[in-house]
């Protein structure tokens, strides 16, 4: 390799990480007009909001991860380039906070998020709210690496894609809710930190299945679906074996359950522990896949 050959490889690298960089400041502009209700500087640095903090930083994961869909990938030629993360960043950024606002209505539809985040600084809530951030990357991650075709049919199947990926997070909270011996919107609004940790975690590990079955070249819808379905019912196995091997081999001697809604301080750690079952379990099936 020439020195020629590094630089432009050097000089192309810098463009990207700037056109990253804007896209991902316009993104943050988006969330604050979205947000115009409150202001972001004064919950995180006059008001020490914790449960804003973790949503915020959720949203920026979100944000990255969607962005990144734009960049990686084979490149086109550098104007080309340039193009496609500006016209795929923007979608990306449409539809992170759509799904936020989405999931806000539907998966945590019993309560006002931005009331329980912004009012009463409810951590369960911030923590949740960051993990739909997250999830929704992740899945735009995998929606918009594996489009094909042109403009057009490169943004049609990115929405779809995008879409069924939303439909399956609200599924997943069904079927986690079904597995829990307890109601998760009692105890989130009731402030327990713990069952918003687990709750995220799963939400991640599902968004982290959907994912992997997006990515890679697009072979037909059919094809597609069907990848993205096994995976899915993969996932739905997962989360009670996971639960139970928690309460086995990760936390023996203590049931689950116990920890996070019957103790008059609920055990944080042991949430954390139970998310990280979830998400772990996730990164070994696509690693197996």
């Amino acid at each position: 390799m020439t020195f020629s050959d590094i630089s432009n490889i050097l000089y192309d690298a810098v463009v990207y990480i700037a056109v990253g960089f804007i896209i991902f400041y316009l993104g943050k502009l988006v969330y604050q007009l979205a947000n115009r209700d409150f202001n972001v500087k004064e919950e995180l640095v006059e008001k020490d909001n914790l449960a804003f903090a973790f949503a915020h930083v959720g949203y920026f994961i979100g944000l990255l991860a969607a962005i990144g869909s734009a960049i990686v990938g084979p490149s086109r030629g550098l104007l080309y380039d340039i193009m496609d993360i500006a016209i795929y960043g923007g979608l990306a950024i449409v539809l992170l906070n759509i799904s936020i606002w989405l999931n806000d209505k539907i998966i945590l539809r019993k309560f006002s998020v931005k009331k329980e985040i912004i009012t009463d600084r409810n951590s369960g809530t911030g923590v949740i709210e960051g993990a739909i951030a997250i999830s929704a990357g992740l899945i735009i991650f995998g929606a918009v690496t594996g489009e094909s075709g042109n403009l057009i049919q490169g943004l049609t199947s990115a929405v779809v894609f995008w879409l069924a990926g939303q439909v399956a997070l609200f599924i997943t909270a069904v079927v986690y809710q079904f597995i829990t011996p307890y109601d998760i919107h009692e105890h989130i609004e009731k402030d327990n930190v713990a069952v918003g940790v687990g709750f995220a975690g799963a939400l991640i590990a599902i968004a982290n299945l959907i994912r992997h079955a997006l990515m890679g070249d697009f072979e037909g819808w059919g094809v597609t679906f069907t990848e993205a379905g096994f995976e899915l019912a993969l996932g739905f196995i997962l989360l009670p074996v996971m639960r139970f091997l928690t309460d086995k081999i990760l936390l023996p001697g203590e049931r689950l359950t116990d920890e996070i809604v019957h103790q008059e301080h609920p055990n944080v750690g042991a949430a954390i522990i139970e998310a990280f079952a979830y998400i772990g379990g996730s990164v070994l099936i696509t690693w197996c896949l």
